[in-house]
């Protein structure tokens, strides 16, 4: 069996697995003691362009444009940066085997990969309706959304079935960027989700309302509090319907599902401490098994801010757990230390010419500010949350940089209030003067 050895391995080729290959190259690193080993073909990318830019009709994004660390304004790590830096890029290559107590990692082609520190950043994978045993759910063009493989396909789609039908399930992230970039590229698109709202983990009602308000006046249907139950197909095995738990039946020549995530932690079940959900670290992103780090969508670390552990699926946590993962390698290896992981937790969505920022907590009292009339051009609104009597959470809709920062600086500062009704009048000032 072939066997190669490193010092470091990143396993993963998202988001998390680019920056901290970045952060090793900074710190700096010997040619040939860090390899990435990714099953997809391509090198690290900034994986939120597939639900934005990459389907756009016109000038959309194509690699090698996004590939990371350009989504934060960073240098674009093309596959002769790794080459250039040394760093062995292992591409198309599914680990199936880890033995973390043997340090030894195996490929699904019978290789064997050595490592001395490994760093877990294999994301999450997408829940499928087939794995609810949904009849029909492994018709054709039913897509989801993970993989640039996955985003090429819908493409291929959505030219084969020029102006047809797309129905969206689910009304989360993907869903509402899905449904945006299949109405921009000219499709009658239908939503389905069983809550009552769309974004229900972030969104209160008052803020859903302007979303559903403003995807209605660009033609979108959305359809709540119901969901797929199966599938009709044609003689080519194509999805032709969509069967509501309401009993109603939606025309479809496309079909995205946005169900939701689960995190890739399969290959080290038993061997390393879990917590909901996830690989359990500390506010290094060291597990519980020595010389073992978890970072991204699969990590379960303490939330200084809040004195609790939690996970947290989204691109800005994978990029600063990363290159919080390699610092906290390079330092104990030169006996120095830093400071803990102190994340303020960040969330954002961009949707036709929608752009919206959260940071902090969504739990409390809430308080709607601005106007959030959806027919209202460039609307500006946004929601404070309220938690002992101080602001743990801020959401702005069409901010500016320095309004999107002025709101970050509340949720992190927590600054006292005294009436929620004032809090409502102030509105966006209130965050300004803090």
């Amino acid at each position: 069996m072939a066997e190669k050895s490193f010092k470091y391995v990143i396993l993963g080729g998202g988001v998390a697995a680019g920056y901290a290959a970045r952060e090793f190259a900074k710190q700096g690193v010997q040619p040939g003691e860090l390899a990435v080993i990714s099953k997809e073909a391509v090198a690290p990318y900034e994986r939120p362009a597939l639900s934005k830019a990459y389907l756009f009709p016109e000038s959309p994004a194509r690699l090698p444009g996004f590939h990371a660390c350009v989504g934060s304004g960073g240098e674009r790590l093309l596959p002769e940066w790794y080459k250039e830096k040394g760093i062995e890029l292992i591409l198309s290559t599914e680990i199936v085997k880890a033995d973390l107590p043997g340090k030894t990692l195996i490929s699904a082609d019978g290789k064997s990969f050595k490592y001395q520190i490994l760093i877990i950043a294999t994301g999450s994978t997408v829940i499928k309706l087939i794995d609810f045993g949904v009849q029909g759910a492994d018709a054709k063009n039913i897509f989801y959304l993970r993989e640039i493989d996955d985003a090429d396909k819908l493409i291929e789609a959505i030219k084969a079935k020029k102006n047809g039908k797309a129905v969206i399930v689910g009304g989360g992230y993907i869903g509402l960027e899905l449904g945006a970039a299949l109405r921009i590229n000219n499709l009658d698109v239908k939503m389905v989700y069983p809550e009552p709202w769309c974004m229900p983990r972030l969104f209160t009602a008052g803020i859903a309302a302007f979303y559903e308000g403003y995807y209605a006046n660009k033609g979108i249907k959305i359809i709540k509090g119901t969901v797929a139950v199966g599938f009709s197909t044609n003689s080519n095995g194509e999805v032709t319907e969509v069967k509501l738990k309401d009993g109603n039946v939606l025309g479809a020549d496309i079909v995205v599902v946005g169900v939701g995530g689960r995190p890739l932690t399969t290959l080290f079940k038993g061997q390393v401490e879990e917590e909901k959900g996830g690989i359990k670290t500390d506010g290094f992103f060291k597990t519980s098994v020595p010389d073992v780090y978890a970072v991204g969508d699969v990590a379960t670390f303490p939330l200084k801010l809040y004195d609790e552990n939690r996970r947290v699926e989204h691109v800005d946590h994978a990029r600063k757990s990363a290159e919080q993962a390699v610092k906290a390698i390079k330092a104990s290896e030169e006996g120095k230390s830093i400071d803990v992981y102190d994340y303020l937790p960040f969330f954002y969505s961009r949707a036709f010419d929608l752009s919206w920022q959260f940071y902090g907590d969504n739990v409390g009292d809430t308080v709607l500010f601005g106007d959030s009339n959806p027919a209202t051009p460039k609307a500006k609104f946004g929601s404070y949350w309220i938690k002992d009597g101080k602001v743990v959470g801020a959401f702005l809709e069409g901010g500016t940089p320095e309004e999107n920062k002025a709101i970050a600086n509340v949720a992190r500062v927590q600054p006292p209030v005294e009436s929620l009704d004032q809090l409502a009048k102030e509105g966006l000032s209130f965050a300004s003067k803090i």
